[in-house]
């Protein structure tokens, strides 16, 4: 009867375990939201009702796709580090140097979570940061100015360094061709699940309300299936 009991104990506490899964959330302006982003010096482009003017129809965190994704799931949130325009590589708009804000810089602050959601490249894109060549190893300062290096080097460090953490890649739609292979091929090099993103509605380049329900939804069917 005793271990019938503890049996049961185990079966309880292990439901628990897999339904509170946490959550760090990686990104870029599409999974900021004013207030909720960490650190807090890092710049929201989604602003609660009444701060800014509103770019989008977006005006509660609770419409963002990842808490509408965490909520559903059961899951915690971990923490949200996103940053406005943030790159992969060191490139920024109009050739400024954005390594302060880039994923690269960031990436060794994402607590320690379970699964890991990176949302990035979108910014790459729109800069039209050089490409580079595929790298995945001997990384020099300059090639982080570069797309494919950039990428590699971030998930090679991120793969290694979050141990038994599910790492998924949601890449955005409307990105530059050249962008969407280099993500796809990287992410197979190192075995992280891309989340292709399709007909996504946006208001401003940015996801509206009904955008954000669409992320939230793909990314479900995505991890059912």
């Amino acid at each position: 009867m005793k271990r019938y009991f503890v049996t049961l104990l185990l079966c309880y506490f292990g439901t628990l375990s897999l339904c509170a899964q946490s959550v760090t959330i990686f990104g870029d302006s599409y999974s900021t939201f004013e207030g909720y982003i960490t650190p807090a010096s890092n710049e929201p482009w989604y602003y609660q009702n009444g701060n800014k003017p509103q770019r989008t129809d977006v005006t509660d965190v609770t419409q963002t796709w990842w808490h509408q994704l965490i909520t559903k799931q059961g899951w915690h949130l971990c923490m949200n580090n996103s940053y406005s325009g943030s790159t992969v590589s060191y490139s920024g708009y109009d050739g400024a140097d954005y390594s302060l804000r880039s994923f690269l810089t960031r990436m060794t602050n994402l607590g320690c979570p379970d699964i890991i959601f990176v949302f990035a490249g979108t910014n790459d894109s729109w800069t039209g940061a050089p490409m580079g060549d595929y790298r995945y190893d001997d990384f020099a300062h300059a090639d982080f100015f570069q797309f494919r290096p950039a990428m590699a080097r971030m998930l090679e460090y991120m793969t290694k360094r979050y141990i038994n953490t599910r790492i998924y890649f949601i890449l955005n739609d409307g990105l530059r061709e050249e962008v969407n292979s280099s993500v796809t091929t990287i992410c197979q090099h190192y075995g992280v699940p891309c989340i292709r993103l399709h007909d996504i509605d946006k208001m401003s380049g940015h996801p509206s309300v009904k955008g954000m329900q669409q992320i939230a939804q793909q990314i479900e069917e995505f991890l059912n299936n």
